[in-house]
């Protein structure tokens, strides 16, 4: 069979992942086996290198080094927040067909999946050939189709373990910690932190969703009845749980709905989006604690960008599936022809197998929490989701001991 003749270029977008390099790696040394590939090129910061032109040849960079790239977290290319819309695309398209490129290799999320479907539907109109796959990457694990996204292994394993070290803090040191999680449309990674309990009193006690609204009195109630019960109260909530809703229907983020009545109008990022980062929300969070409550000790923290690519808590599974991804986009584009957007399903107890799924599947999606996953109050995880998430963290999370020793009895 005739294959395309050309150059592959390769870039990433999105918030980097601690495992995004990996599919980066995986892409082009499978690539570079092809011997229609003429050159693999790199776009600095994602489409925008695209655009500007900015490339590396990564024909000419040793496996050695790539390998140990492979092991780095963090976009190694760079990346970009840039949505293109249909003139950015056709410029993307215009630099393609100027320099020969006929496989384009997009690693990113939601957003990335449909600027691979933008460009190569815009290629199918010019009769040109060109193989577009979109390599899946996002810790929000928010992908349709995909039983989970390379990314969000890790960073649950970051989430989990950052949980369970905080419920040991509040053991010997009792108060309120709330922990606020990524996570704008979907509670995947806020719901990790379940997987921090070992025993039946240990934090979180408390875990809130954007896939359920959520209500600041509920919410006191609910922190009062697990203080008084347990003398603390861990609780994890995503950074996209939303109180209110406008006049369309569409959901405002809690965040929001707080910078507004402080004063402060929220900023919006290039995708439209309302930017849920910074601190605003913990510290209302513990405010409304202290001031309605009365409790002394509350804290908060906003997990921010240390959950995508902390390095000491990398999975197993998370780096291996990444790699793969990566791999199978050249075969399915350089071997078999083809265009789409790669990804992972879930076959018996834990296994991965790897499809190519339709471009209009993926893109601009979003899949949420199944309700099998949530408790029905809607403040914490099944043992459904345990049992889904246990088998992505790869080696077993850290051992917390507790001390077993009985009471001094003294005698009369």
């Amino acid at each position: 069979m005739s294959r395309l003749k050309g150059k592959v270029v390769i870039a990433q977008g999105g918030g980097p992942t601690a495992v995004i390099n990996q599919s980066l790696v995986g892409a082009v040394l499978e690539a570079r086996k092809f011997p229609e590939v003429t050159r693999v090129w790199g776009a600095r910061h994602g489409v925008r290198g695209i655009i500007a032109e900015t490339f590396v040849d990564l024909s000419e960079a040793t496996t050695h080094n790539l390998e140990r790239v492979a092991r780095t977290p963090s976009s190694a290319l760079g990346s970009t927040r840039d949505k293109p819309d249909a003139e950015y695309c056709q410029r993307i398209f215009k630099v393609f067909r100027r320099h020969d490129v006929r496989y384009f290799f997009y690693i990113g999320g939601n957003d990335s999946s449909d600027t691979v479907r933008i460009v190569s539907e815009h290629a199918d109109r010019e009769g040109y050939e060109l193989r577009a796959i979109h390599i899946p990457k996002t810790i929000d694990n928010d992908l349709p189709v995909n039983d989970h996204c390379p990314g969000y292994p890790s960073a649950a394993r970051f989430v989990a373990s950052a949980f369970s070290g905080v419920n040991a803090d509040l053991m010997a040191l009792p108060g309120v910690y709330i922990g606020v999680v990524m996570g704008r449309h979907a509670g995947w990674l806020t719901a990790a932190a379940a997987l921090a309990r070992r025993h039946d009193d240990d934090g979180p006690h408390l875990i809130y969703v954007p896939e359920r609204p959520f209500s600041i009195d509920c919410y006191l109630a609910d922190i009062d009845r697990a203080h008084q019960q347990q003398g603390r109260c861990v609780v994890a909530i995503s950074e996209g749980v939303w109180a209110s809703r406008d006049g369309r229907g569409k959901e405002i983020p809690l965040a929001a709905d707080l910078m507004r009545k402080a004063g402060r109008e929220p900023q919006v990022d290039a995708h439209g989006n309302i930017q849920l980062s910074g601190g605003a929300l913990a510290d209302e969070l513990v405010d409304v604690v202290r001031q309605r409550l009365g409790i002394k000790r509350v804290r908060a923290d906003t997990f921010g960008y240390l959950q995508r690519s902390f390095p000491g808590v990398l999975s197993s599974v998370d780096a291996r599936e990444a790699r793969e991804v990566g791999e199978k986009a050249a075969h399915y584009a350089c071997g078999r022809d083809r265009s789409g957007s790669v990804v992972i399903k879930r076959v018996g107890e834990y296994a991965a197998k790897y499809e190519l799924a339709d471009l209009n599947e993926i893109a601009a999606q979003t899949r949420r929490l199944p309700d099998e996953f949530l408790n029905a109050g809607g403040k914490g995880v099944t043992e459904d989701f345990r049992n889904y998430l246990r088998p992505l963290l790869g080696d077993d999370l850290p051992c917390l001991e507790r001390l077993w020793a009985p009471a001094v009895e003294w005698g009369d």
